[in-house]
């Protein structure tokens, strides 16, 4: 930003001087994205050690999925409030700080001493992390035009999706190296180095200070009451008969409320944290859409395969970590396949193939085994990383190509919670498909098993006989028995839920086609003009 800038027009300035060096701009970039490859990975990471920490902290099942949860939704709190806070504090401060105190945020969750202190750091670590994701997808745009913009896509698009994928992989490898809480402390040396080069190098615009004393706090608490309540009742739901639980309930209407708050205020509040001009655009309507759907099948099938290999297979987590590593490096081809044709050929086309790519992936997963592992989920696990690309680089550029300066920031950070809450959407939603899914099976088994008035008596009867010959307690062999096939009935009914679930998300892919044809290709936005145009 030249130095001539009225301090009045800061907070309108273009993102990146145009006379700024081709390296600086790459250097700029590489530091930033591999901040946000930090941000992202952590909502994975932990997926191939849940075991681990849950044994390690004593916590109960219900009680460690929100190791998750917490993470995902403090980011989405973060994500479309870091347009103001880059505007305000600048992007080199603002991604600085977020980069600094996420570091501190992991360390403080490798020393967690419970589940409630684990818990507690994670949100931290999503909410100041969560500045990251948007600003760097902002700045790449503005750093870049020509072909160099249309890279952007691909490379941002590639760390998205290839981050959460290889989480579990990481996660599993330390944990079993190290121990689970290395998953955390990895996070130290590369966020103090991502801290120390931002400061050093990311000066793109400047800050506007005097934002801050304009924040409306309304707004800011109803997003987060919107989105919060939204999450609890998602997740502890299906637990306790939704609304009829006063606590589920009021979690609700919580949310409710606080959305109908957030939209009044983006509307009519003078300094919105969050502004909803973007919407304006059709376009962008549509790749928010197909945002969320990526990222519900995204993050939902990142967490259900891991689950499956642990629950079902009783894999230990580097097990998983190896077994899920193939959708990574599909994704990697995918990423090259994907930025090439993103030059050539419409993002609608794109989107086109890469959706029933993605249902057909879904769908082969949807024939499972209590025995599948590594060579039987290849196919599935490939086909997936090779379809995703080919959603989100095209979704990318029909999303942000239309765009720049401050409308830049607020469409990159609204594009982003669309993913993201569709993750955090889709993980609450698979779990609840799961669990309902899960108890209608194991009461179809039960009754096939009534229906087999002799066939079943005489299965335990046998099993039991085995048991005995080991054991002269025969009351405990028979006992042992009814567990055993208990289990076997557990593991069959648990296989057929997944199973639907893949299914019925296969099918949300394939309905998600028929907006292709609405959209249009967003009018390419100028990288940076001249500050007089602003």
């Amino acid at each position: 930003m030249p130095a001539s800038l009225p301090p009045s027009r800061a907070a309108d300035a273009p993102l990146v001087p145009s006379a700024l060096p081709l390296a600086q701009r790459f250097l700029i970039f590489g530091v930033m994205a591999f901040g946000q490859f930090m941000a992202l990975i952590d909502i994975q990471i932990v997926a191939a050690s849940l075991n681990d920490v849950q044994a390690g902290l004593s916590a109960g099942p219900d009680e460690i999925s929100w190791v998750q949860t917490g993470y995902l939704m403090a980011e989405l709190v973060m994500i479309p409030f870091s347009a103001f806070l880059a505007q305000a504090l600048s992007t080199r401060w603002l991604f600085a700080l977020s980069a600094g105190l996420f570091t501190l945020a992991s360390a403080l969750c490798g020393a967690a001493w419970d589940i409630e202190s684990m818990t507690t750091f994670r949100v931290i670590q999503g909410f100041v992390g969560g500045a990251m994701i948007p600003t760097v997808f902002a700045t790449g745009f503005a750093l870049f035009d020509g072909k160099d913009r249309a890279l952007i896509p691909a490379i941002l698009g590639m760390v998205s999706v290839l981050a959460p994928t290889l989480g579990p992989t990481v996660g599993g490898v330390l944990t079993e190296a190290f121990g689970w809480r290395s998953i955390f402390y990895v996070n130290i040396v590369p966020g103090i180095a991502v801290t120390a080069l931002t400061v050093m190098f990311v000066r793109v615009d400047k800050a506007d200070l005097s934002m801050l004393k304009r924040i409306d706090y309304v707004h800011l608490v109803a997003m987060a009451a919107f989105l919060g309540g939204l999450e609890y009742a998602l997740e502890e739901g299906p637990r306790y008969q939704w609304l009829d639980d006063p606590v589920v309930a009021t979690a609700a209407w919580l949310s409710l409320v606080g959305f109908g708050l957030f939209l009044e205020r983006s509307l009519r509040s003078r300094a919105p944290v969050v502004r909803l001009s973007p919407f304006r655009e059709p376009t962008f309507v549509f790749a928010c859409v197909f945002n969320l759907v990526v990222g519900f099948g995204l993050y939902s099938s990142t967490y259900l395969i891991p689950l499956f290999l642990g629950r079902v297979r009783g894999y230990d987590s580097l097990q998983i970590g190896t077994t899920v590593f193939v959708t990574g490096i599909a994704q990697i081809v995918s990423t090259i396949i994907a930025a090439r044709l993103s030059q050539r050929i419409d993002p609608r086309a794109m989107i086109a193939v890469g959706l029933p790519l993605f249902a057909a992936s879904l769908w082969l997963a949807s024939d499972m085994t209590p025995e599948w592992g590594f060579g039987a989920l290849l196919l599935p696990q490939a086909l997936r990383g090779l379809a995703i690309m080919l959603c989100i680089v095209p979704s990318v550029t029909l999303a942000l190509g239309g765009f720049a300066g401050p409308e830049l920031r607020a469409a990159s950070g609204l594009f982003n919670l669309m993913r993201n809450l569709g993750g955090a959407i889709g993980i609450a939603v698979v779990n609840t498909w799961l669990q309902d899914e899960a108890r209608i099976h194991v009461a179809r088994f039960g009754e096939s098993l009534g229906e087999a008035a002799r066939s079943a008596p005489d299965t335990v009867a046998a099993l039991a006989g085995r048991f005995a010959a080991v054991t002269s307690d025969a009351a405990h062999a028979m006992l042992v028995a009814q567990g055993e096939i208990a289990r076997i009935v557990t593991r069959a009914a648990l296989t057929l839920a997944f199973n639907d679930v893949f299914r019925l998300m296969a099918w949300m892919f394939l309905v998600a086609l028929v907006l292709v044809p609405l959209c249009r290709p967003p009018r390419v936005a100028a990288a940076a003009a001249p500050p007089g145009e602003h």
